[in-house]
């Protein structure tokens, strides 16, 4: 299967020179999610932006007739590896059994100064 960018009706725009799904070879890579409204002061901590951040993967997995259970991997970066606990748990609650590989990553800074990121790779 040759390389194909799907246009998803759930995917934000992306903030830079990016697709923000990829599709091929059976797999969908879909960029880094960051948490569209991470000043509001119900998801503003990072265990809240990492719900909304899986909640928008989830629309964009349906968008392509895929769900949870068809993620192989995904990449978490933070800017607090002190906040990893409550972003585990949050993340965790996606996955019923079988959870994909997972990197977990503490770095300086993330896009719109937000506390979680989150890259993912599914497969068909």
């Amino acid at each position: 299967m040759p390389k194909s960018v799907p246009d998803l009706p759930s995917a934000p725009a992306a903030l830079g020179p990016y697709s923000p799904v990829v599709e091929a070879n059976g797999f969908v890579f879909i960029s880094g999610q960051v948490a569209a409204d991470a000043a509001s002061d119900l998801d503003g901590d990072a265990a809240g932006q990492a719900r909304q951040v899986m909640q928008q993967i989830g629309r964009m997995l349906g968008d392509l007739d895929l769900g949870y259970a068809d993620v192989v991997k995904t990449t978490i970066f933070l800017s607090n590896m002190d906040d990893f606990a409550s972003v585990n748990e949050a993340y965790g609650s996606f996955f019923e059994e079988a959870p994909p590989a997972r990197s977990t990553i503490e770095v300086a800074r993330l896009p719109r100064d937000v506390a979680v990121e989150i890259e993912t790779i599914a497969t068909r």
